[in-house]
């Protein structure tokens, strides 16, 4: 038997309502907000990921999905949204329309991670993308729309951490500060992979998921003093918007992100349900991206919100969403008269189902009590002589007697008490 791909899962039926909830709810949201839907493809050129994430970052070291296709183009599945919509943000144009473009997106991501609760080769994600703007007021804003969307799926308990990266120069003088650190002996405390970073990217090693090398950072590297003023200030400005929008948070550090192009302000927001990797979301300020990748200078903010991890944090509690009518029929008029009073219904904006089994009339009602069903209509050789249906309320359990010209109208009525 074939199954799914390891660190892959199937969304049921059973868990779609709240899957269904949770997107209908930040989509609501963030029209609030002003952000605009964007789709783009799950595979891109692995060069838009290698120059933009950073060649020596886990995800693209170690965890894209790339293969060669049959036109010898080097193609991956996309890790991570920022990069495709800021591609698709040059590419189209956007910026001649509106310099500044709010944009979100809901899809699936592919990182070749190993698999566990909360961490899969195939998860999905919920993003936003502020493009052109520096303004640390669009900072908090983005850091309050995060939060925003975490109460909205009643998700309780999570933490907001904050840190400022610096511009280029900031971060270059960090990584000076690191190699100095971890210079001679405490280098050796490091895993393998972080005493490569050391050499080729030492921001990288902040990052380090190794229990050994997070004690290591936290121990050797005590307080780092790397920032300019300019982004000292503009920290200060997001902290204070961010304060009267009275969202709790605290400093951390240590925050650096995973991918390369993150400037100034960076932010995580974890949760203790989630473990060791606790993080349910992620984002920051990107204030080089466009530029580096051929398009205007521009700042940009922007976080993603991870489906999988929230739904594991929330449980998967939701209750089945009921159909309005199920219909039962015994004999062949009968049935043939249900399929038509069925898309009747459904025209009319009634949630309606039917047998497609042949199942005795309690096989059905069975079935009906399964699905939800608010009422049940049912229609027998007798009710066909008399051109009127049985409409059964299950809640009540009362039955009544409905023409079958006036069953729409009538359950419409119905429906709204």
């Amino acid at each position: 038997m074939i199954k799914a791909v390891r660190g892959t899962k199937d969304i049921l039926p059973s868990d779609s309502p709240l899957w269904q909830d949770i997107e209908k709810a930040s989509r609501d949201i963030l029209k609030l907000y002003g952000y605009r839907e964007i789709r783009t493809p799950i595979i891109e050129e692995t060069a838009l990921f290698v120059k933009n994430i950073g060649e020596d970052t886990d995800i693209v070291s170690k965890e894209m999905f790339s293969f060669v296709d049959r036109g010898e183009r080097n193609i991956s599945l996309r890790p991570e949204g920022t990069a495709p919509i800021i591609r698709s943000y040059i590419e189209n144009n956007l910026d001649k329309i509106s310099i500044f473009q709010k944009l979100f997106y809901i899809g699936p991501m592919f990182r070749a991670e190993k698999p566990q609760a909360g961490r899969l080769r195939q998860f999905h994600q919920i993003g936003v993308e502020a493009i052109g703007s520096t303004s640390p007021a669009l900072d908090a804003e983005v850091i309050a729309l995060g939060a925003k969307l975490l109460d909205e799926a009643c998700i309780k308990g999570y933490k907001i951490k904050l840190n400022n990266l610096g511009c280029r120069e900031d971060k270059k003088n960090l990584s000076k500060l690191l190699k100095e650190a971890f210079r001679d002996q405490k280098e050796a405390r490091l895993c393998e992979d972080c005493k490569k970073r050391l050499k080729i990217n030492p921001i990288r090693v902040l990052d380090c998921k190794n229990d050994g090398c997070r004690e290591s950072v936290r121990t050797t590297f005590k307080e780092a003093r790397f920032l300019c003023g300019a982004c000292k200030a503009h920290f200060d400005e997001v902290l204070n918007f961010v304060d009267a929008l009275n969202i709790k948070y605290e400093i951390s550090p240590f925050i650096v992100r995973g991918l390369d192009y993150y400037t100034r302000t960076v932010f995580e927001i974890t949760h203790e349900g989630l473990g060791s990797k606790d993080a349910i979301g992620a984002g920051g300020r990107y204030d080089n991206l466009s530029k580096d990748m051929g398009g205007p200078d521009v700042g940009a903010c922007g976080f993603a919100l991870g489906i999988d991890r929230m739904m594991l944090v929330r449980g998967n509690n939701a209750p089945l969403k009921a159909i309005d009518v199920f219909i039962a029929a015994i004999g062949a008029a009968a049935y043939s008269k249900a399929f038509g009073l069925a898309n009747d219904l459904r025209a009319n904006g009634v949630s309606c189902d039917i047998d497609y089994g042949n199942k005795s009339l309690k096989a059905q009602m069975r079935t009906a009590d399964s699905l939800g069903a608010r009422f049940v209509l049912i229609i027998g050789g007798d009710e066909i002589a008399k051109s009127e249906a049985i409409l059964r309320d299950m809640k009540t359990k009362e039955q009544v007697f409905v023409k079958f010209d006036e069953v729409v109208n009538y359950i419409k009525e119905k429906i709204k008490e």
